[in-house]
């Protein structure tokens, strides 16, 4: 079975002028640039795209443009981290309209909710849209565990078309293989986890800190379906200490910062956020310069996107 999505759709950060206001021509540049790398869609509105602290008009503001940007060559999918489940279909009803592919549906916000609240919200937002759906789980960081049985239960929802696991556990991976194999395309959204992700068996990858180095994270992604692990494996470990920036509670400042350093964007971040300061922020540049400073050398022959 073809998974209904696959490849890289990278969680983008929402470019801010320092004062704090969107910055959406400097967000679509950087669109392009991940765009060129070859990736397979976009996620916009995002928790990397700091999704709480954008007020409703400029969340859709956001969508708005990364449709305008796409222009069919990605998919373009929106983040929805509502406190309600009210809320949550009033904003997917309205995405739908500003021509978005689909949407990124986490549990309601702020509430930690029973397994029965947990398959109500997800299907109630489901029974009110058209669109295709990545459910996305992250107990870590939301409180709330889409547990492989709960994605069973799911599973009899046609427009729930794949998963983005960040639990953290990589034997999850191997779970829901056995729970629900097959049914939903497996997306892995920890980034430190990708590889051991991909030898248990995923369909894409929502990546984070690689955003900053577009074409070598489309270029290690590729190798995973390729197969040749020794290549994988030197490259990862170039990554490996980019990707922990993706799992600390800081992971919006130090890819925004990681993304200035690499000519692709701004580190300014939405209140409460502030941009980093003293030994912290000199311990991030050092990870992120170290990278730069040993980039690795693709090699002239790949033509990205070969593994879409």
């Amino acid at each position: 079975m073809t998974p209904f999505w696959q490849g890289v759709f990278p969680a983008v950060t929402t470019q801010l002028h320092s004062d704090q206001s969107l910055d959406l021509d400097s967000t679509a540049k950087h669109w392009e640039a991940l765009i060129a790398s070859g990736v397979s869609g976009l996620v916009v509105c995002g928790s990397l795209g700091e999704n709480q602290t954008l007020d409703p008009a400029e969340k859709r503001a956001v969508v708005k443009r990364a449709v305008e940007v796409a222009k069919g060559r990605v998919t373009v999918l929106s983040g929805v981290a509502e406190p309600s489940t009210q809320l949550a279909i009033r904003y997917v009803k309205d995405v739908t309209e500003l021509g978005a592919d689909g949407v990124m549906l986490m549990p309601a916000m702020n509430y930690k909710a029973d397994p029965r609240e947990i398959v109500t919200h997800f299907k109630e937002v489901a029974t009110n849209t058209s669109l295709p759906i990545m459910i996305y789980n992250n107990p870590i960081a939301y409180a709330n565990d889409i547990t492989p049985v709960l994605f069973a239960e799911l599973s009899d929802v046609k427009s729930f078309v794949a998963l983005k696991e960040s639990s953290g556990d990589p034997r999850r991976i191997t779970d829901l293989h056995n729970a629900v194999g097959g049914r939903y395309a497996l997306f892995t959204g920890v980034d430190d986890l990708v590889v051991e992700s991909s030898v248990l068996g995923i369909d894409g990858w929502v990546a984070g800190a690689g955003i900053a180095f577009p074409f070598e994270n489309q270029y290690l992604w590729e190798l995973t379906r390729s197969g040749n692990w020794e290549a994988v494996r030197k490259l990862y470990r170039w990554f490996t200490p980019l990707m922990h920036l993706d799992t600390h509670i800081k992971f919006v400042q130090y890819i925004k910062l990681a993304v200035q350093e690499c000519g692709l964007g701004a580190e300014w971040v939405r209140s409460p956020r502030l941009p980093l300061a003293g030994a912290e922020r000199e311990a991030i540049l050092k990870v992120i310069h170290d990278a730069i400073n040993n980039r690795p050398q693709i090699p002239a022959s790949w033509n990205p996107g070969t593994w879409k």
